[in-house]
């Protein structure tokens, strides 16, 4: 099991279900999809918001998966 990590939302669309988190610790922007989002409801992400993440990888690069908002 990969480690939780921090990061920053760097931008998320609500009508497409995705966006993008950027690790705290420098390296590449990670993309993140509303599957991945741990809330109850509508499950979204704001721009600039904090998050706690494990770091994955999909046939399309590196990913965040288990995305709990701060």
């Amino acid at each position: 099991m990969s480690d939780v990590k921090q990061g920053t939302v760097k931008w998320f669309n609500d009508s497409k279900g995705f966006g993008f988190i950027t690790p705290s610790d420098g390296g590449k922007d990670l993309f993140v999809h509303m599957s991945e989002i741990q809330m109850d409801g509508f499950k979204t992400l704001k721009d600039g918001q904090s998050v706690d993440y494990t770091a994955g990888s999909s046939e399309k690069g590196p990913c965040a998966t288990n995305v709990i908002p701060q």
